[in-house]
C-alpha cells in the first residue's frame, strides 16, 4: 500500500504526517515551520511514495487536487497575498520539497476545493460587476481538508444528509452542507471573514475600515491588526487567543462574544438547507472544548438544538440526542490529504 508524506504547514508551525491508508505510521510536529526540506528528510527514515502538500488557498487557480510543479508553484506565488500567513511558508515548503525529492510524486490539496462547487448566490458578492471579472473576487471557503474529512465521518456514525459543521480551532469557520456539497460557509475571499479566530478578527463592517485607513491607520497597521491582534487575542485584551486559558481566566465576556459569533454564523448557514439533520464540531477547539460547545449550542434552540451533557468523549461520534443531533469529529487533515492524493495519483 502507498506511503504517503502529508505536510500540512501553518502560519508558524509544520505538522508532517506518514500515512498508510488510515494508518499514522509517524508524526512529527515543528512550531517554527521550515522553508526547506531539511525538516521533511530528518523526519523520514523512508523515502515516501507520494507527497501532498495541505494548500490553504487555491484561488481561481487551483481549484481542485492536481500535481504539484515548480511552475504552479510560480502561478501561485502571485496570489500569495489572500492568505498571507499560510501561503507564503506552504509554497516555500513545496518548492523545496520538489527539489528535494524530484523523483517523487507530489499533489496540490486546496482547502477551496471542497467549496470549488458552491452555489452562485452563496459565492457572489454584492459589489460591481467589473470589480468580480476584473479580480475575481467571489468567496471561496476554506477549511475544505477539515471539512471533507468530518463529512465522511458523520456519515459512517448516522445518517445525515443535511448538517452544519463546524472547524474551530486558531481559524474558525461554519460549512452548511447538503448531499455531501457544500452550500454555504462564513469564509469568503480570504480567510479572514466570518467568526472571530485566535488572532483574526473575522467579518467587521468594512465601513468602520474604511474610516480607520482615512488617516488613522496605515494599511499595514491595518492588516497587522487584523491578522494577528484581533479575534480572541483582542477581545480579551492580549490575555489570550487560546479559549483553554479563556477558561481557566473565567473570561465570560471574550467566550460569550465568540460563541454569539458562532452560533450566528451557524444559524445563518442552516437557511441554505432544507431542514437541520445534524451539527458536527471540529476543529481544535470544537473537538477539546465543552465549554465552547456548549454555549454555542444554547443559543441555538430555535433550531432544535440543544446543549449537551459532560464532557469530551475519547473518540468520534454523538454527544447529544436531544433534539438535532450533536456530534464531534476529531479533525484528522493527515488522511484527507492521503486520500486525495491517491485519487489524483491512481
Amino acid at each position: 500500500m502507498v506511503k504517503v508524506l502529508t505536510v500540512n504547514a501553518g502560519s508558524s508551525s509544520l505538522r508532517l504526517n506518514l500515512v498508510r491508508g488510515e494508518e499514522v505510521l509517524a508524526t512529527h510536529h515543528v512550531e517554527q515551520a521550515p522553508t526547506s526540506a531539511d525538516a521533511l528528510l530528518e523526519f523520514l527514515d523512508e523515502r515516501p511514495d507520494a507527497v501532498a502538500h495541505r494548500l490553504v488557498h487555491g484561488g481561481p487557480i487551483v481549484r481542485e487536487p492536481v500535481r504539484a510543479s515548480i511552475e504552479l508553484v510560480d502561478r501561485l506565488s502571485e496570489i500569495s497575498d489572500l492568505a498571507p500567513l499560510h501561503l507564503p511558508p506552504a509554497l516555500k515548503l513545496v518548492r523545496a520539497s520538489l527539489e528535494a525529492l524530484p523523483d517523487v510524486p507530489q499533489v496540490l490539496c486546496p482547502d477551496t476545493a471542497f467549496h470549488a462547487g458552491m452555489p452562485e448566490v452563496a459565492a457572489t458578492y454584492p459589489i460591481p460587476l467589473d470589480w468580480r471579472d476584473r479580480f475575481g473576487l467571489r468567496r471561496y471557503g476554506f477549511h475544505g481538508l477539515s471539512y471533507a474529512h468530518a463529512l465522511r465521518r458523520t456519515g459512517e456514525l448516522i445518517d445525515a444528509s443535511h448538517m452544519v459543521l463546524c472547524h474551530l480551532g486558531g481559524g474558525a469557520s461554519v460549512c452548511a452542507v447538503r448531499d455531501g456539497r457544500s452550500m454555504d460557509t462564513s469564509m469568503g475571499f480570504t480567510p479572514l471573514e466570518g467568526v472571530p479566530m485566535s488572532k483574526r478578527s473575522g467579518s467587521v463592517d468594512p465601513g468602520m475600515l474604511l474610516w480607520l485607513l482615512d488617516g488613522r491607520l496605515s494599511l499595514s497597521d491595518l492588516r497587522d491588526g487584523l491578522e494577528r491582534h484581533s479575534g480572541l487575542l483582542g477581545l480579551s485584551n492580549g490575555l489570550s487567543g487560546d479559549t483553554r486559558d479563556l477558561v481557566k481566566a473565567g473570561d465570560t465576556f471574550t467566550l460569550d462574544v465568540y460563541c454569539h459569533r458562532v452560533a450566528r454564523e451557524i444559524a445563518a448557514a442552516a437557511t441554505s438547507l432544507d431542514r437541520l439533520d445534524a451539527l458536527v464540531f471540529t476543529g481544535e477547539i470544537g473537538w477539546d472544548q465543552p465549554e465552547v460547545r456548549e454555549g454555542v449550542c444554547r443559543r441555538l434552540g430555535l433550531l432544535g438544538v440543544r446543549a449537551p451533557a459532560g464532557g469530551n468523549r475519547a473518540d468520534d461520534g454523538v454527544i447529544s440526542t436531544d433534539g438535532v443531533p450533536v456530534l464531534v469529529v476529531e479533525t484528522r487533515e493527515e488522511l484527507q490529504l492521503a486520500r486525495e492524493a491517491g485519487f489524483v495519483l491512481t
